[in-house]
C-alpha cells in the first residue's frame, strides 16, 4: 500500500484478532515510529509490547488500580477491566519519557512520542493489520506506572 492510500484510509478499528505483526513486520512498525518528528532528536518515548500470557497480568494490574479507587466494584466489573487487556493480541505501550534537562519543551516531547505512536498505527495498516489508539485513565494512573516499571518522567 502506497504512503498515501495509508494515511487516507487507517481508522481506528473495533475489534482485533489474530495474527499479530511478525518480527520483521513489527520492525517495519518500529522503524516508522522512529520517523516521528523529534526536535532536538531526543528520542523522548519508549514502547512496550505486550503479547501472550502477559497481557492477562497487564489485565489483572488494570483491575487492581480501578478496585484501588473504587472499593465497591463487583467482580464482573474487575473482570471486564482486565478483560480489555487480552481483546488485542498484541499491544504497544507507547511511553512518553520527558527529558526535563533538555531545552526541548516538554509538551513538545510528549507530541512526539504521540507522533510515533501514530506513525506506527499506519504502518500497521500500511501492512495490512487493524490498530487502535486505546488511552484511558489506565495511562495516566501511577500505579500502573509503578507496576509496568516507569519512571517519574
Amino acid at each position: 500500500m502506497n504512503a498515501v492510500k495509508a494515511l487516507l484510509s487507517r481508522t481506528c478499528s473495533s475489534t482485533l484478532q489474530l495474527p499479530a505483526p511478525t518480527g520483521e513486520q513489527r520492525e517495519i512498525i518500529f522503524q516508522a515510529g522512529l520517523r516521528a518528528s523529534d526536535h532536538g532528536r531526543l528520542r523522548p518515548w519508549r514502547s512496550l509490547v505486550v503479547e501472550g500470557d502477559p497481557r492477562e497480568h497487564l489485565g489483572e494490574i488494570f483491575a487492581e488500580s480501578f478496585k484501588r479507587k473504587n472499593q465497591e466494584c463487583s467482580p464482573d466489573k474487575l473482570k471486564k477491566i482486565a478483560d480489555k487487556a487480552i481483546s488485542a493480541p498484541l499491544i504497544v505501550v507507547v511511553i512518553s519519557r520527558v527529558n526535563d534537562a533538555a531545552k526541548i519543551p516538554a509538551i513538545e516531547q510528549m507530541l512526539s512520542a504521540g507522533a510515533a505512536a501514530q506513525l506506527m498505527l499506519v504502518a500497521a495498516h500500511a501492512q495490512g493489520f487493524s490498530g487502535v489508539w486505546k488511552t484511558g485513565e489506565m495511562a495516566y494512573d501511577e500505579f500502573v506506572h509503578q507496576q509496568l516499571g516507569m519512571l517519574p518522567n
